[in-house]
């Protein structure tokens, strides 16, 4: 599981690379857009592994 979110903080290093490259060059939109997905890769790494309710056992 931990390459799946090593992929996913990998991607979002990438994008911020790029942002950074777009707003050097003045296009500040497609930086804010850049900027918007790695922060959807780093709050989906956030969320690989198991989850808190699939560990929680129901009572009988």
């Amino acid at each position: 599981m931990s390459s799946k979110k090593d992929k996913l903080l990998t991607s979002a290093a990438s994008l911020y690379g790029q942002a950074r490259n777009e707003a050097e060059t003045g296009d500040v939109s497609a930086a804010g857009t850049l900027i918007l997905r790695a922060l959807e890769c780093e709050r989906r790494a956030g969320e690989v592994g198991p989850q808190v309710m699939q560990l929680i056992k129901p009572r009988s």
